[in-house]
């Protein structure tokens, strides 16, 4: 097909994050041309109980689609490919695809565990200590964030829906699924997620036996998964009837086979052309978690971290997967806990401004021009681990550490407390790189995308402490272009994934880590840093 005979054709991308569903037209060219959101319902219980309801999610992503398109002002006919991406949280199915309920029997709607529910920890180190080879591929210990702990929780601990359940799907799968009708599970899902072994093209049916999970294996993986597919793969034959009629779009609009959410965002990111390469981009999405997702030509085993994974992002490149279980989450968390947290909103809210984009307006108003952020924060540390370290210590108990608090209230030490957590996130992001390279997983630059990581101030002192280059995606909603570039091979419209980010994805603004004293002062509080984790990790058990 030759571009000319496209200039009018768009390609979709749906995006299910942790709070929304959102959804982007873009032109094949990666320009957004209409966007959309609406919020998702999310239930927290005591324990770390997280949940969420499919019907909610997909109503959503229904809402979303049709005002992005409204937006737009395209015809449906126009939309020649849709891609998705969404958490990668757990969905139960029940026969026909009704929902079961995953914690309360009075609550059927309640049918995910959310990737941030932290439930399934017994389970998770239970599984830690048998120490079977498909651990190799998960950094050296699987996450209570995946998805085999919590299977085996709902099995010990929910053993009527497990046993009635038709079907266990990952967020991004049971979208596609929805859309389509195809129970095709994408490489990246089942690979990062649930124990895949995608350079064997197989399940290790062994693992399953010695975990507890042999009611799955016996039955040839057939509730998890059997046929699986590179992401960008077309499913079935399109939209379904009643799924074009309820998006809004034409029936047989191509739906691609989706990704992580993350990983949306590093195939939206890293593949600019003449950018050096996905090789030399590590992709970092700050949002409410952070994912750092580092490619390789050749496995690289860095413990730890999440992988390596077989054609988990970039096709026919190993992929390592690392970052923050909170992240935007935690600063939110540190911000809570300040006495000036609500004069600051409420300041904010008569700017016009969220609190965060306001805190940083003050924060350089009080540097007045000094390129040294970190000294808003002097004497005040943090260390931002409210839900555990995802990496580079796989550890799950460790907790968030505040050292030098003063008995100070007001707006500057509300604007310390948050510096001071942005640092935090900065050195746990150095731990990931530096281990990373140790093992052999180097890196030129870090493209960041997310919500939290949109403004100059917050991606200078990223570059600052970590001492990498910063850049960033060219468009405001990376995390859909990724999804949208999986619709376009889905549609047809460019070859493969890798000429798709060439044409479609762009570098802006450069930021480079500062030298002299602004380095040395890092480096200092990155020492800090290393001590005080450490020692909230040998205080978890008393």
């Amino acid at each position: 097909m030759t571009e000319s005979s496209h200039t009018s054709q768009y390609v979709l991308g749906i995006d299910v994050g942790t709070g929304s569903a959102r959804a982007g037209v873009f032109s094949t060219d990666g320009k957004l041309i209409g966007t959309d959101k609406c919020d998702i319902q999310i239930f927290k219980d005591e324990g770390n109980i997280v949940e969420q309801s499919s019907n909610d999610i997909w109503q959503a992503v229904v809402r979303a689609v049709r005002g992005a398109v409204l937006q737009a002002g395209i015809a449906a006919e126009h939309v020649v490919g849709i891609g998705v991406d969404a958490t990668c949280s757990l969905v139960v199915l029940g026969e026909n695809g009704n929902p079961l309920p995953v914690g309360d029997p009075m609550q059927p709607d309640r049918n995910i565990i959310v990737w941030m529910d932290h439930r399934a920890i017994e389970q998770a180190e239970r599984i830690n200590d048998i120490g079977h080879r498909v651990l190799d591929y998960v950094g050296g210990r699987i996450s209570p964030e995946m998805e085999t702990p919590k299977l085996l929780w709902l099995k010990e601990h929910r053993p009527d829906v497990f046993d009635s359940a038709w079907q266990f799907m990952d967020l991004t799968d049971f979208l596609t699924w929805r859309a389509t009708n195809d129970l095709a599970r994408s490489v990246c899902t089942l690979t990062c997620k649930w124990t895949y072994l995608a350079h064997e093209n197989a399940w290790d049916k062994s693992y399953f036996e010695a975990i507890g999970l042999n009611a799955l294996s016996d039955q040839g993986f057939t509730r998890i998964g059997t046929k699986v597919v590179p992401a960008g793969t077309p499913l079935g034959t399109g939209l379904t009837t009643l799924a074009a009629k309820e998006l809004g779009l034409v029936e047989g609009t191509p739906v691609a086979a989706g990704l992580i959410d993350a990983h949306a965002g590093g195939i939206g990111s890293i593949g600019v052309a003449n950018g050096g390469g996905a090789t030399a981009n590590l992709a970092y999405v700050f949002g409410t978690s952070s994912c750092t997702m580092t490619s390789t030509q050749e496995p690289v085993f860095v413990p730890g971290v999440w992988g390596p994974y077989y054609s988990a992002m970039v096709p026919a490149l190993w992929l390592n997967e690392g970052g923050q279980s909170a992240a935007g989450a935690a600063i939110d968390a540190l911000l809570d806990l300040h006495p000036y947290k609500s004069a600051a909103e409420q300041e904010a809210l008569q700017n016009g401004q969220p609190l965060v984009e306001w805190l940083i307006l003050q924060a350089e108003q009080l540097l007045d021009g000094d390129p040294n952020a970190a000294t808003l924060a002097q004497g005040l540390h943090v260390v931002p681990e409210f839900l555990g370290n995802r990496a580079p210590y796989a550890d799950p108990h460790t907790r968030a550490v505040i050292a030098g608090l003063s008995m100070e209230s007001g707006l500057q030490s509300l604007i310390a407390l948050y510096v001071a957590g942005l640092c935090g996130i900065g050195y746990g992001l150095r731990q990931i790189i530096e281990a990373q390279d140790n093992a052999g997983a180097k890196v030129d630059r870090i493209v960041i995308s997310g919500g939290a990581g949109k403004s100059a101030f917050v991606r200078q002192l990223l570059a600052d402490t970590t001492r990498r280059e910063v850049t960033a995606p060219s468009t405001e909603e990376p995390v859909l272009l990724g999804s949208a570039i999986l619709g376009s091979v889905a549609g047809g419209y460019h070859d493969d994934i890798q000429t798709a980010m060439a044409k479609m994805s762009h570098f802006t603004a450069q930021f480079t880590p500062q030298v002299g004293e602004i380095e040395t002062t890092h480096q200092r509080r990155f020492e800090t840093y290393n001590v005080l984790q450490a020692a909230a990790r040998k205080s978890t058990n008393f």
